[in-house]
């Protein structure tokens, strides 16, 4: 399987618990951490776990080696690290504050609309 269609995997894992605002960036010319970032957010501290555990049970049904997880007991800022993917599912006001897509910016964006039901 490859990177995108592990992003595809995950982008549909936290869609499927509700996810807002998803976005996937290509880092791989801007930054040497990863392949892409992947941003979502979501209101309440619970539905931010129940998004990351969403992610983290999809990764592991497919063999998709999880390097490390952070965040969890606060569920403010969870980031789960899958080696060439970085995710993280912010708290929408931890997201506001903390704004990697501007710190990012020069990342492309990848298209996912195709992946998120309507």
């Amino acid at each position: 399987m490859n990177n995108l269609e592990e992003l595809e995997l995950l982008v549909k894992a936290a869609d499927s618990k509700r996810a807002e605002n998803t976005i996937v960036l290509n880092v791989r010319e801007v930054s040497t951490l990863a392949d892409y970032f992947m941003i979502t957010s979501a209101d309440s501290n619970r539905q931010v776990a129940a998004i990351a555990d969403a992610i983290i049970e999809k990764a592991k049904e497919n063999q998709i080696e999880i390097r490390r997880i952070e965040g969890n007991r606060a569920a403010e800022w969870i980031l789960i690290d899958l080696g060439n993917i970085v995710i993280n599912v912010f708290q929408t006001d931890q997201r506001k504050y903390y704004n990697l897509e501007k710190l990012w910016s020069q990342a492309e964006a990848v298209e996912t609309t195709d992946w998120i039901a309507e």
